[in-house]
C-alpha cells in the first residue's frame, strides 16, 4: 500500500465528510458519493453470521450500496464522530453513529445503539478503492423492530427484511462460506478485515 502525503488524506477525508452532509441534506447517497470511488473500487460488509455484501467496481457500488441497499434510509443521517488516518498505509477510519429521523415521544430520534464505522483503502485521486462498513447488526435489527412496532419502519426497508427473511436473492449479498473470490492485493486486505473485525 502505497503513502500519500497527510495533507493529501486529511484533504480526502474533508470531502468525504462535506459529501455525506450534501448526501443527508439531498436525501441522494448516488449522486453525491458515487463519484469518490474509483472504477474498480470494493465495498463490502458483514450481515450476519451466513451473508456478506460486496460491491465490485464503481457501477455496482451506485447500483446497489448507494441505490438498492440505502432505499428507505434517504432521510437518515450518519454523522461521523471520529476519523483516524494513516498516511503512510494509505488507509483511514471513520467512527459513526446511525440515527433516523423518526422521533419517539419524547422528542429523541432513534438511533441504533453503539457506534458503526468504516475502515477505508485510499486511491488516489481523491478516491477510496476499497471500503469496508462495520456495525452491531444485533443493535441494527432491535431498532428496525421497534420502528416496525410503532409503524415508523419505511416501506423499501420493510420489503428488503422481508426477501432476507424468505432467502431470496439481493444485489451483491452473498454466502459467508465460502465468501466471493478477491482479485489481486485487495484480497488479503479482505481477510484480514474479516478476521480482525469478525473473528475469520
Amino acid at each position: 500500500m502505497p503513502a500519500y502525503p497527510r495533507a493529501e488524506l486529511e484533504e480526502m477525508v474533508a470531502r468525504w465528510l462535506a459529501a455525506n452532509r450534501d448526501a443527508e441534506r439531498a436525501g441522494d447517497w448516488i449522486q453525491t458519493l458515487g463519484a469518490m470511488y474509483t472504477e474498480d473500487a470494493e465495498y463490502g460488509w458483514n450481515m450476519g453470521p451466513d451473508q456478506e455484501f460486496l460491491a465490485r467496481g464503481r457501477r455496482q457500488i451506485t447500483d446497489w450500496a448507494l441505490g438498492f441497499h440505502m432505499e428507505g434510509f434517504e432521510q437518515w443521517s450518519y454523522p461521523y464522530e471520529h476519523v483516524l488516518i494513516d498516511e503512510k498505509q494509505g488507509e483511514v477510519i471513520g467512527f459513526w453513529r446511525q440515527v433516523s429521523p423518526a422521533t419517539r415521544p419524547d422528542g429523541s430520534h432513534y438511533e441504533v445503539a453503539g457506534i458503526g464505522g468504516s475502515w477505508f483503502l485510499y486511491g488516489g485521486n481523491y478516491q477510496w478503492s476499497w471500503q469496508r462498513d462495520f456495525f452491531d447488526l444485533g443493535n441494527v435489527k432491535a431498532l428496525f423492530m421497534e420502528l416496525a412496532a410503532n409503524g415508523q419502519l419505511d416501506a423499501p426497508v420493510k420489503r428488503k427484511i422481508a426477501k432476507l427473511a424468505k432467502g431470496q436473492a439481493m444485489p451483491g449479498v452473498y454466502p459467508l462460506h465460502p465468501a466471493p473470490g478477491l482479485g489481486g492485493k485487495l484480497k488479503g486486505l479482505y481477510t484480514m478485515a474479516r478476521i480482525a473485525m469478525f473473528g475469520g
